[in-house]
C-alpha cells in the first residue's frame, strides 16, 4: 500500500464555481504509481467546499452559483454572524450543504471520473482569497 499525501495553496478565485481537477492532479503525480486506490481531496475552509460536477459546459457552473444565491441569500434578518460581512454567513451554510471533501477512484495511475465530470472548488466569498488543500492519495 502507498500513501501520499501534498498540502496545496490554490489562488484566490471570484465567487462562483471553478474546476482544479487539473491543479490536483498535476500536484501529485504520485497519483501515477498507483493502480488501484483512492483520492481523497480536503479543504481547509469553512466559507468554501468542494463537490463534483459538470466539466464540459461553463453554464452549469453559472447556474449553481444562480440556484445558491437564491436558495440561501444574503442579508437575511435572522443571521446573527454578521461581523465579516453579508457574504459570510451564506458562505458557511453553502460550504456545509456542499461538504468539504471529494473522494476519487484511482484506476491504473489516473482519476477515474466519468466522461463529463470535474472536481470543484466552490467559493462562496466575494473575496475568498487563497484556499489551502489537502489532497491524500492511497492504494496499490
Amino acid at each position: 500500500m502507498h500513501f501520499y499525501q501534498k498540502k496545496i495553496q490554490l489562488k484566490g478565485y471570484p465567487r462562483g464555481f471553478h474546476i482544479i481537477t487539473k491543479q490536483i492532479a498535476e500536484a501529485l503525480p504520485e497519483i501515477e504509481k498507483i493502480t488501484q486506490g483512492m483520492l481523497h481531496v480536503f479543504i481547509k475552509h469553512t466559507s468554501a467546499g468542494l463537490t463534483i460536477n459538470e466539466n464540459a459546459d461553463p453554464t452549469v457552473r453559472v447556474d449553481f452559483e444562480s440556484h445558491f444565491n437564491k436558495m440561501i441569500p444574503e442579508n437575511e434578518p435572522y443571521y446573527q454572524h454578521t461581523l465579516e460581512g453579508p457574504d459570510d454567513m451564506p458562505a458557511h451554510i453553502k460550504s456545509s450543504l456542499l461538504g468539504n471533501s471529494v473522494n476519487v477512484p484511482i484506476s491504473n495511475g489516473k482519476l477515474n471520473l466519468g466522461t463529463w465530470q470535474g472536481i470543484y472548488l466552490c467559493e462562496h466569498r466575494n473575496n475568498g482569497g487563497v484556499r489551502k488543500i489537502v489532497i491524500s492519495a492511497f492504494g496499490t
